[in-house]
């Protein structure tokens, strides 16, 4: 297995609307820096949103963790919180638990998870109750 070359983690404060998008922002610029190819840099940009937006909305907080090698980038997303009870529920588009407040600043559609998902080229996640939730994706780049 490859080491990775780049390891960058970003903290993600809950319920912190002021600062969302900032860490996927500076994702996108890190990648565009190294040249990652545009079509590649489009689906990490929408998945580090959505996922970033997860963190903000849904979370008690938690990291947002951009890794890179020369054959893959990972994102994976940690937090503490009060997990998903469904998860099969929440991958379905449209499904929201996003508060009224979320919702009134125009987040908390449903699509998340759902385009993290179609945007990763692998994608995995875990969520105890009680505990948080663990989500990771991979990007090929060759």
């Amino acid at each position: 297995m490859q080491e990775f070359s780049l390891v960058d983690v970003y903290p993600v404060k809950a319920l912190d609307y002021a600062t969302a998008g900032d860490a996927s922002a500076t994702i996108k610029r890190k990648l565009k820096q190294l040249g990652v190819d545009s079509t590649i840099l489009r689906r990490i940009a929408v998945a580090s949103y959505e996922v970033e937006l997860n963190l903000i909305i849904h979370s008690a907080g938690g990291t947002l963790t951009l890794k890179m090698n020369p054959t893959e980038i990972q994102l994976i997303s940690s937090d503490v919180g009060p997990g998903i009870p469904d998860i099969q529920k929440a991958l379905q588009e449209g499904y929201s638990t996003a508060s009224e407040e979320a919702r009134n600043l125009g987040f908390g559609a449903g699509m998340g998870l759902p385009n993290m998902k179609r945007n990763a080229d692998e994608f995995s996640i875990q969520s105890e109750m009680g505990k948080g939730t663990l989500i990771q994706m991979r990007f090929h780049l060759s």
